[in-house]
């Protein structure tokens, strides 16, 4: 049985294999690379943000730095943390404010097992497995002007985005993290490429150390936990904006009585103000209470009460 690949521990047992990670970025890049270290865990500090940055696996050549991400359930499917990371290795190697150069070139994969939690900026969701972020300007006819080879790619291997027809060594990286993750013996893996049968050896509970294991079950248990807070985090979210749409909707009700309540009494005062001007009129050309009473058919105690203030 295969180890599921969107487990951290069987994610980075796997890709730190130099056959794997070297295999992997000639797949995705189509170029050759030999790199001597793998590290997990990478941290770059920015300076001018304070930000400390961990990266899940990176290497780098003389020329080339090299990133691998994979989703992590605590963090939210955007691209902004990505994006972050990925320019955080570029602007690593500007060393002083006099040279902006950057010297080596940055090449990143992120790789997502669930459904996008971000949609385009029009709202429409989005729906493409595989999508590339490169950082070089285009003309006003939109045709790309090649400065920089710097380049950041997604893939999303839930089921959910079968959607784009994908070169075959790219498919088959996806095919294997749907295989592990899916548990799915249809899937069928291409054993041709040696790094995708290296990756299925690594990982095969059956040959995975004890100590690995445990490292393995305990990343899959603090997982659920995490899934099941944000669960209850979610539902509980859902209760509270409930009750938060209930006391707006009593607040707007009572806006709105109190708005009525105003009205009526503007109102009441305006047909007061109304009724004083016509006594006033009425006892100015010479009516007598009585007579002013009679012609507005209010009582007469209101007529001289008006009449004395």
């Amino acid at each position: 049985m295969l180890a599921s690949l969107d487990n951290q521990v069987v994610f980075k047992h796997a890709f730190t294999n130099k056959i794997v990670f070297e295999r992997l970025i000639k797949d995705f890049y189509n170029i050759d690379i030999t790199v001597n270290k793998i590290e997990t865990e990478k941290k770059f500090l920015i300076k001018t943000a304070q930000v400390d940055i961990t990266l899940d696996i990176y290497a780098e050549t003389t020329d080339r730095r090299f990133v691998i991400e994979i989703q992590k359930i605590q963090y939210d499917y955007n691209f902004d943390r990505f994006l972050n990371y990925f320019i955080t290795l570029l602007t690593e190697q500007q060393k002083t404010y006099k040279n902006y150069k950057i010297k080596k070139t940055v090449l990143g994969i992120a790789v997502l097992t669930r459904p996008y939690r971000f949609t385009k900026l029009t709202g429409e969701p989005i729906l493409d497995n595989y999508m590339v972020i490169d950082f070089n300007p285009r003309d006003i006819n939109d045709k790309l002007i090649k400065l920089n080879e710097h380049e950041l790619k997604f893939i999303n291997t839930n089921k959910k985005y079968n959607t784009n027809k994908l070169p075959s060594q790219i498919q088959d990286w996806i095919n294997l993290f749907q295989r592990t993750i899916y548990k799915k013996e249809s899937i069928k893996l291409n054993f041709n490429n040696k790094a995708i049968k290296k990756v299925s050896e690594l990982i095969n509970v059956d040959n995975i150390a004890p100590a690995t294991l445990e490292k393995i079950k305990k990343e899959s248990g603090r997982k659920k936990v995490l899934v099941l807070e944000y669960k209850a985090g979610k539902e509980k979210g859902i209760v509270q904006e409930k009750e938060n749409s209930k006391k707006i909707l009593k607040q707007a009700e009572e806006e709105k009585k109190q708005a009525e309540k105003e009205k009526k009494q503007a109102e009441a005062r305006e047909k007061q103000a109304i009724l004083k001007a016509e006594i006033y009129k009425l006892f100015f050309q010479g009516k007598s209470k009585e007579e002013i009473s009679r012609n507005l058919e209010i009582k007469l105690s209101y007529g001289e009460q008006i009449l004395t203030i």
